[in-house]
């Protein structure tokens, strides 16, 4: 049973929709109780970092996360869910994160290193890179494209912590990112085509066999 984090800003029903068309068995539900008795969690997010980690913190959801993290319950982040595993934000002044893996999540400058402006956000269609073919999401997954829209941009020094990149002009861009038991797509599985849809396939069959061990 995979439980998926309603904090009122995700976007849960195109995520709910995935699940039911590969047959995941889910929950949603924003009581910690609940998403207890489940395998493996989804954090979706779509907004602002700042408001997003003030409803986790409200609600006691964000202790909640990282308890189960760290106890060893799969735990897969989606777009801003994924940025907020990191340790903090610059958006709308200094915000902590999860701190669940090493980085911060910054703007996109909106200039190249040559001085060329270009849009932000960075919205559409743009192919992936692998870097580790063995991460749980990837593991069996040919490259491909996937669909992302976000302003904001995971930099990490760790890159221990990233299974595929996506560049956007001169900007290497973290699109799935790991570490143990957690995980993350900066774009959206969902709305993804079969590279996506395979993804959070990857994500329930990782937690099912984390169930059989």
């Amino acid at each position: 049973m995979i439980g998926i984090i309603d904090y009122g800003m995700g976007n849960l029903h195109s995520v709910c929709s995935a699940l039911k068309r590969i047959n995941q068995p889910y929950i949603l539900s924003g009581d910690p109780e609940e998403l207890q008795n489940t395998d493996g969690l989804l954090l979706p997010g779509v907004g602002s970092f700042k408001d997003a980690m003030s409803e986790l913190e409200k609600t006691g959801l964000a202790d909640f996360i990282k308890n189960e993290a760290k106890n060893g319950k799969p735990l897969m982040g989606i777009c801003l869910g994924m940025q907020l595993l990191f340790e903090g934000s610059s958006e709308n002044g200094i915000t902590k994160g999860l701190g669940l893996l090493p980085g911060r999540v910054e703007r996109f400058t909106g200039t190249t290193s040559d001085g060329r402006s270009y849009k932000v956000p960075h919205m559409g269609w743009n192919d992936l890179n692998f870097l580790k073919s063995d991460q749980p999401l990837v593991k069996g997954i040919d490259e491909g494209h996937v669909y992302f829209v976000h302003s904001f941009v995971v930099q990490t020094e760790n890159k221990e912590v990233l299974a595929a990149v996506a560049h956007y002009e001169d900007v290497e861009v973290p699109a799935v990112v790991g570490s143990g038991r957690i995980m993350g797509t900066q774009f959206h599985p969902e709305k993804s085509s079969v590279t996506g849809m395979s993804m959070l396939q990857n994500f329930c069959r990782f937690v099912e066999e984390g169930k059989q061990r």
